[in-house]
């Protein structure tokens, strides 16, 4: 192995007892290999770790004209497809659509450096990564293996070191307890995901410096978001089962998942919503359009989110400078029952 201790494509050949002109050939698909031998140095290559970046490399010279979208809040879910949460599915047919409209194909992937990922999870032109996790994996490789990647909201370890695409995360905190406070709302706590991104934490520090200048201490839970609505009733009781005096009056959940397990779970307790308890939530599911009360929501707009994400990714594909900072079109509210008081 070479000196920094990552396999190579000698490594490979060495161990599947062939020529690396063979490796090469096997894992590019030219050249004629038995199928045997291709399945055998498929098979060593992910035994021993080794990474095609250089065949990475060599097809994005050639420019397949693809697009790849990774959407790493999906990574901790314990689905592809969470029960009514359409966000999701809007951006990445957005940016299907939208990739179409350049000229690109798109193809939606799952975390890249995970063992025995498909050759073609590497093989985009461009990469356009939405929510990456603290220091997140797939964002150092990318960058390790010099090729083009835009995230859609920054790394919170690495702000600035790579091409963002500004969420407008504080924005749409402020905008959520500013819309609560107006609605009557004296004492708002925030219930987070788990995940160490900087929707999650950009949230928290947005509601601590809210709090600080009213001279409150800010409540926050964060729990996962794979529990989905069930973390209903553990919300309530961290909430409401202490001191009165620390009891919100308004809950602002990042989550539409989140906020109708809450709005349910206050409702079981005998806490009427919106009357004692205002309930909303950062990014809408279809529980929160048809639950009673409704729920009110942020609209994230995914569908302009994925437009400015494959434009960003068409100009890093092919080489064109970009215009910083790169912003998306501010969330707006979709005020339902759950905070409107009569």
């Amino acid at each position: 192995m070479e000196q920094s201790g990552r396999p190579t494509i000698r490594d490979v050949a060495r161990a599947a007892g062939v020529s690396p002109t063979t490796v090469s050939h096997a894992l590019n698909g030219k050249g004629i290999v038995r199928r045997e031998t291709i399945e055998r140095i498929e098979q060593v290559a992910a035994e021993i770790g080794y990474r095609p970046s250089a065949i990475a490399r060599g097809l994005q010279r050639s420019r397949l004209g693809l697009l790849a979208l990774v959407i790493r809040p999906l990574h901790t879910l314990d689905t592809f497809l969470p029960e009514g949460v359409d966000y999701f599915l809007r951006i990445a047919g957005a940016a299907s659509l939208s990739a179409m409209e350049h000229g690109y194909s798109m193809m939606l992937i799952d975390d890249p450096t995970r063992p025995g990922v498909p050759l073609s999870a590497l093989s985009a032109d461009a990469y356009i990564v939405t929510d990456p996790f603290e220091n997140d994996p797939v964002l150092t490789m990318l960058s390790e293996q010099r090729i083009p990647f835009v995230t859609v909201g920054a790394d919170p370890a690495r702000r600035g070191q790579f091409p963002e695409i500004d969420e407008g995360d504080d924005h749409q905190t402020r905008l959520m307890l500013t819309h609560l406070a107006d609605a009557g709302a004296r004492r708002i706590a925030l219930v987070t995901g788990t995940d160490r991104n900087d929707w999650n934490l950009g949230s928290q520090l947005t509601l601590a410096e809210w709090c600080a200048a009213r001279g409150q201490r800010p409540l926050v839970i964060s729990v996962p978001e794979v529990e989905g609505e069930r973390v209903g009733d553990a919300v309530i009781e961290h909430f409401f089962g202490g001191d009165p005096a620390e009891h919100p009056d308004g809950i602002f959940c990042l989550t539409g998942r989140h906020a109708a397990g809450v709005t349910a779970a206050a409702i079981r307790r005998g806490i009427r919503v919106p009357e004692d308890l205002l309930v909303a939530a950062g990014s809408g599911a279809v529980q929160n359009r048809t639950s009673h009360p409704t729920v009110t929501t942020l609209d994230l707009h995914p569908e302009e989110i994925a437009q400015v994400a494959v434009e960003t990714a068409v100009r890093l594909a092919e080489g064109r400078p970009l215009e910083r900072p790169i912003s998306t079109p501010p969330a707006t509210l979709d005020v339902r029952e759950s905070t409107t008081r009569a």
